[in-house]
């Protein structure tokens, strides 16, 4: 079993129950240092995919900004991780896997995510935002992580 670190759409607690049905949810918390962004636009098939990227410290510490993502931690199978990396296009380079530290309640969890292999930039669609919205509420995100995510630029449709 492995510890995976879910954000964006895996975030959803149904969408994980189908994506890896045998693995438990443990519980959620924070990567800290680390930003929810969009990339690989033209690779989506509906405007850009979400990732994250790790964002060195600020160089003014009195900024006030605290980059972090919210993220659901799950015990994977081994049989439930191999699914869930086809699902994730792994196979195909779409997405590779880092370790990460996550914050808990119960103090600092190693774990596993994936992050996209392309570059930043681009804009998800509307529909898209959306479903990570939801997705993060349905995980028990705090509501202004929520509206943050409600309130992003999105793609024009047309």
């Amino acid at each position: 079993m492995a510890l995976y670190a879910a954000y964006a759409s895996n975030l959803h607690p149904e969408r994980m129950s189908v994506r890896a049905p045998h693995s438990p949810l443990e519980q959620t918390g924070w990567l800290r240092g680390w930003r929810l962004t969009f990339g690989g636009e033209e690779r989506g098939w509906d405007g850009a995919l979400a990732t994250i990227v790790e964002v060195p410290p600020s160089e003014d510490p009195d900024s006030g900004v605290e980059h972090q993502v919210f993220v659901a931690l799950y015990d994977l199978t081994d049989a439930d991780a191999e699914q869930l990396d086809q699902w994730e296009g792994v196979d195909i380079g779409l997405y590779t896997k880092v370790k990460v530290r996550v914050d808990t309640l119960e103090g600092e969890r190693l774990a596993w995510t994936y992050v996209l292999d392309d570059y930043e930039g681009g804009l998800p669609s509307a529909f898209y935002l959306g479903m990570l919205a939801d997705a993060a509420e349905a995980a028990g995100a705090p509501d202004d992580y929520v509206a943050e995510l409600r309130s992003r630029p999105c793609r024009s449709v047309g």
